[in-house]
């Protein structure tokens, strides 16, 4: 099991008929996969979580994955050797610019790739959107992706989700990951994941460690959840 302090359903309704609608969230048109984007600060764990959630998810999901990096195609290379998914369900954006510019600002190359999956594969049921590593002020577009996951880790200190910034305090999920280490870096559990509640209200937070959960098992409930909220069937 993994380490968590988390609220499932603590945040955006998860009945698609609710009268009241979540105002941070889009429809999904119809027939299009969900589009998840999972951003956060370098290091912090980002395609170490991709890939966990390609192992749980891919069996039972048409997935697939696009990967950005600035000038490489290191993560994605990463996911391939790993075998989480068959090569061809990988895509990589080289953004050659700031990695929020990619995601946030010009998302036609990360669109593209979405795009070219999706030609690929026909219907596919979910799409991860990995960031570029980047700061706290890294979201991502909503003409991109329905949902956002935000991910950081016990080794940037305790203090980082009381700094705030919207990828702490606006998406739809934040992760703090390696929990495992905390005793070694020096941080304080208790206190970020008390900060991160206080910071973001209603919205969930998941602390997980990858050595006791390769699976991701929260974080993959959590996705689960999402696709059954947003999903329009298709006419």
């Amino acid at each position: 099991m993994s380490a968590s302090s988390h609220g499932h359903g603590h945040g955006h309704s998860l009945d698609p008929t609710a009268t009241e609608p979540d105002p941070h969230i889009a429809p999904t048109p119809s027939g299009r996969a969900v589009r998840i984007g999972i951003g956060g600060p370098v290091g912090s764990g980002k395609t170490a979580l991709v890939a966990a959630l390609a192992r749980t998810l891919g069996p039972t999901l048409r997935l697939g994955v696009v990967t950005n990096d600035i000038y490489t195609t290191e993560d994605a290379d990463f996911l391939r050797r790993a075998g989480v998914l068959t090569p061809d369900r990988i895509e990589a954006v080289q953004t050659g610019c700031c990695p929020h510019t990619a995601i946030r600002d010009d998302i036609t190359a990360n669109l593209d790739a979405v795009e070219l999956l999706e030609e690929r594969f026909g219907d596919l049921d979910l799409v991860l959107v990995e960031s570029g590593g980047d700061n706290l002020t890294a979201v991502f577009s909503r003409g991109l992706i329905d949902r956002q996951i935000f991910v950081v880790d016990v080794a940037g200190g305790d203090k980082v989700p009381r700094k705030g910034g919207p990828g702490v305090t606006t998406a739809d999920l934040l992760v703090i990951n390696k929990v495992d280490l905390a005793p070694y870096v020096g941080a304080d559990l208790a206190v970020m994941t008390a900060d991160a509640h206080r910071m973001r209200g209603e919205l969930p937070v998941i602390a997980q460690s990858l050595v006791i959960d390769p699976a991701a098992s929260d974080v993959a409930e959590w996705v689960l959840a999402q696709l059954a909220a947003v999903r329009v069937p298709a006419a």
